[in-house]
């Protein structure tokens, strides 16, 4: 049994698509003190201070399971989070009709073993119909959503391409990590 040091319901939900055995337990980890403006560096660095206060919360007894996800845009420009709606629509604007990457990164603990992935997936959109696009803001599950994006919601239909794991997406490189997290601890 892994502890998953998330609050995610799509991590969650991949994991027991999985068939991984898991206790859901999120931590605290302020990410507004990451200065970093690349992607990479910006996942790698939350999902790293995720395990550390972890690890600080819940020992190693168990192992511990932890990722963080950013959509870079096509020029390489961190999309976080939006704070209301308008910056959700601004952030929303700049992947229609343009290719972005969500990058994931995932670090797994236990006693023996670490872990550590970066993983990107990169998906090409066309362009996002106005009505859609105000429909999808009007509902807010925009909310909590790194680039306001949902790939397996709103933005599903408007791919034309994909080139990466759909999990890595969702928040989570399970194909990656399984061998790892089916390894006996």
């Amino acid at each position: 049994m892994i502890y998953l040091c998330s609050s995610s319901e799509s991590r969650a939900l991949l994991l027991n698509n999985f068939g991984i055995d898991f206790i859901q337990k999120s931590v605290a980890y302020d990410e507004e003190q990451i200065t970093t403006s690349i992607a990479k560096d910006f996942v790698y660095t939350a999902s790293k201070g995720k395990l550390n206060a972890a690890i600080r919360a819940f020992g190693v007894e168990s192992p511990l399971l932890c990722a963080d996800t950013v959509i870079a845009a096509s020029d390489g420009t961190i999309l976080r989070k939006p704070k209301n709606r308008e910056d959700a629509r601004r952030i929303l604007n700049i992947q229609s009709g343009s290719t972005i990457s969500i990058i994931s990164s995932a670090h797994y603990k236990s006693k023996r073993l670490a872990f550590s992935d970066i993983s990107a997936t990169h998906y090409h959109f066309s362009r996002f119909e106005e009505e859609d696009l105000e429909r999808y803001l009007e509902s807010g599950l925009w909310q909590g959503k790194a680039g306001g994006c949902m790939v397996e919601g709103f933005c599903k239909k408007y791919i034309q391409s994909v080139d990466g794991y759909e999990s890595t997406a969702m928040g989570l490189q399970v194909e990656t990590l399984l061998p790892w997290i089916k390894v006996k601890n």
